[in-house]
């Protein structure tokens, strides 16, 4: 399952809600704390997520996008991180789209169609697939083997899992387009840690100026891939337009 979900990585290239709430939607517990990389680095904190929140999505996030012998996983890459500040902004609560109603089943092709806020969704599943978890296991979803985790999962994802304020499929989906967003994204949204995405796929990152190997037909562009925070402090060389000036991997600065 692992090899897949890598596999399945690896092909993708470059490439408030209205009326009665969910009970347990409130969450009384503070956004976590800061993490640590390497006991001393530390991490943003987290602006919407509670501590019980982060272990599920951290844990999730470790079965969806593993770490392996090609390098980081989602987790290690602070994808949590992204999706936290992406719930807090306005994405997690709709703030440039309509969400007044009717809420219908629809179709994918109708887009959204939950009475609840994508940060509303993840704080009633979370919370339901953990008791969930509790009533079945005895212990909370990050608590579990990787077995059950991906037996969990799956149910999430197929729907067998019940919750009752949100369709486990439509959670499960978000969790996974937000997985892979963050896996790939600009770090300076606060995933894709060290570009660990970018040099996964062999992604250069900030376009630069590509005209001295238009004629290279057949030729792989290598490069170490350049992010926005690396422009702007100054990492990166730059040329006369202020495009980014690649270089190879292992090339010194």
């Amino acid at each position: 399952m692992e090899q897949d979900r890598r596999r399945f990585l690896k092909s993708l290239g470059v490439l408030s809600a209205a009326g009665h709430l969910p009970a347990g939607l409130v969450s009384a517990e503070a956004p976590a704390p800061p993490a640590t990389i390497g006991g001393d680095v530390p991490t943003p904190a987290f602006e919407y997520f509670t501590a019980p929140e982060v272990a599920f999505v951290e844990a999730a996030l470790s079965r969806l996008i593993p770490a392996d012998e090609l390098g980081p996983g989602a987790k290690e890459a602070g994808v949590a991180v992204f999706i936290d500040r992406q719930l807090a902004g306005a994405f997690g609560t709709m703030a440039r789209a309509y969400h007044l109603g009717p809420w219908l089943e629809g179709t994918p092709q109708q887009g959204w169609q939950s009475r609840l806020t994508p940060r509303e969704v993840y704080r009633v599943a979370i919370g339901e697939t953990d008791r969930h978890c509790e009533a079945r296991h005895g212990k909370r979803f990050a608590e579990l083997g990787a077995t059950e985790q991906d037996e969990e999962l799956r149910g999430l994802d197929e729907g067998t899992l019940a919750l009752t304020s949100v369709r486990a499929a439509l959670f499960f989906g978000l969790l996974w387009q937000n997985a892979q967003e963050g896996f790939f994204a600009d770090p300076i949204h606060g995933g894709n840690r060290d570009k660990a995405g970018w040099r996964l796929v062999g992604f250069p990152g900030v376009a630069a100026v590509y005209t001295g190997h238009i004629e290279r037909h057949g030729a792989p562009y290598r490069a170490e891939p350049v992010s926005i925070s690396d422009l702007q402090q100054g990492r990166a060389r730059t040329d006369e337009h202020g495009h980014p000036v690649h270089r190879t991997p292992g090339e010194p600065h």
